[in-house]
């Protein structure tokens, strides 16, 4: 209920965002506009350091499906399910990393795993778009590197600097 409460109130801010003209001017600005803060973050090249790392992509599946980050386990928003997740990463010290486009969503889910008692959750700084924006390596959904990445909107997508923008 508090992930849909939190998806509504993104939706509003974003028409509202829309509505003003409100040109998103960097990823910084955006996280600290929208986010709490409440899930440690970690930096890209960080995650790209460490592969004892579970990724968690939490975007929608067709963003998911354009492209992610290697190795990156897709678990969704509003379809994360705890139990499954569980089912999968018993051990509540699994080194996790949750990412979305910038970090939003994501930061939704890092919560919901922390209050379920996992210790080594951490929110990528800036998501997929600063991964990308770094010149980091994406995968489409047969794993072979792209440079094409979902940016959500065109109002989302000013943030993704690098790469091919998809849209669909």
């Amino acid at each position: 209920m508090k992930r849909l409460m939190r998806l509504l109130l993104f939706g509003i801010l974003a028409l509202c965002l829309k509505q003003c003209g409100y040109p998103q001017s960097s990823i910084e600005k955006t996280l600290d506009q929208l986010n709490k803060g409440s899930v440690p973050y970690i930096q890209p090249k960080e995650v790209q350091q460490d592969n004892a790392l579970v990724l968690l992509d939490t975007r929608k599946k067709e963003e998911f499906e354009v492209s992610a980050l290697p190795g990156a386990h897709w678990v969704g928003y509003q379809q994360f399910d705890l139990e499954e997740f569980e089912k999968q990463w018993p051990d509540k010290s699994t080194p996790v990393v949750v990412y979305c486009s910038v970090g939003v969503r994501s930061e939704d889910i890092g919560e919901e795993l922390m209050a379920a008692g996992y210790t080594q959750v951490r929110n990528l700084y800036g998501g997929i778009f600063l991964w990308k924006n770094q010149d980091l390596p994406v995968v489409d959904s047969l794993q072979q590197q792209t440079q094409r990445v979902h940016a959500f909107d065109k109002r989302w997508g000013k943030l993704l600097t690098k790469g091919e923008k998809v849209y669909e």
